[in-house]
């Protein structure tokens, strides 16, 4: 399945290498982990990584950042299986071992093929545990775009640093508004999020300096879930939530998925 948003604005080379930052890097997965390699177009396949800690455990699916690759969270994995909880983790094109070059529009249709793989995976691997979605920073746009797709597979959303508005994003961030070509100011995230029901919990740091935490508000104010939640991480920046608030973090996480 996908998407029949057009992101086709968003696609010009320069707001590209203004947005996506793709390392070329990859490790041979720890020894709980297996990769998976998802074909999403011709001659072109996303690697993902999924730590698992068993069968029965809940399993997030987890999209990262834009500077960030599946190798990074070989550290971070292990905060997850330690709580009961698998991770599964995806790049984009050109991040990792993956091939192609990412772009808006391949990021969100890609989406869809890595979910289905995803959960090929849990089924032929006898999981039975509940699934949820989770999106870093630019991570949210794919974890809010599936969450809004399979509400009936999907038992709840984690927003870590995410952003309501690109076109506000990205001219704070200093690219001209008037060569952003988006007319609906929620676009896509802010307006989609308004109709996810399923349990969300949205995590941001107090004094982010990259996305704002008001940008983490609007999304809760304007989340469609009866039973939602915002943490805001006191002193936390982008890129220092575990460092600030590891304890209120997982806290939080599991509290939402082994709740439901």
């Amino acid at each position: 399945m996908t998407t029949q948003d057009d992101y086709s604005a968003l696609d010009k080379p320069e707001l590209i290498r203004f947005v996506f930052y793709p390392r070329q890097w990859h490790t041979r997965p720890p020894q709980n982990a297996t990769d998976y390699v998802v074909p999403v177009a011709s001659d072109v396949s996303i690697t993902c990584r999924f730590y698992v800690r068993d069968a029965e455990s809940p399993t997030i699916l987890y999209f990262h950042g834009n500077g960030e690759v599946v190798a990074d969270h070989d550290s971070l994995a292990p905060l997850y299986n330690q709580r009961g909880i698998n991770l599964f983790v995806a790049d984009y094109r050109g991040y990792g071992a993956s091939t192609g070059s990412p772009s808006f529009s391949s990021m969100v249709e890609d989406a869809h093929p890595i979910f289905d793989a995803f959960t090929g995976v849990l089924n032929d691997g006898g999981f039975s545990g509940k699934i949820f979605v989770m999106g870093r920073s630019l991570g949210s746009v794919s974890a809010i775009e599936l969450a809004s797709t399979y509400p009936d597979q999907i038992s709840g959303l984690i927003i870590e640093s995410g952003f309501a508005s690109t076109l506000r994003l990205m001219t704070r961030l200093g690219f001209p508004q008037e060569r952003l070509g988006i007319r609906d100011p929620g676009f896509p995230n802010l307006t989609k999020i308004r109709t996810i029901t399923m349990p969300t919990l949205i995590i941001h740091g107090e004094v982010d300096s990259l996305i704002p935490f008001e940008e983490g508000r609007d999304l809760y104010d304007n989340a469609g879930a009866e039973s939602k939640r915002i943490l805001i991480i006191p002193n936390g920046d982008h890129n220092t939530l575990l460092m600030e608030g590891m304890a209120e973090y997982f806290k939080a996480i599991e509290e939402l998925v082994f709740a439901v």
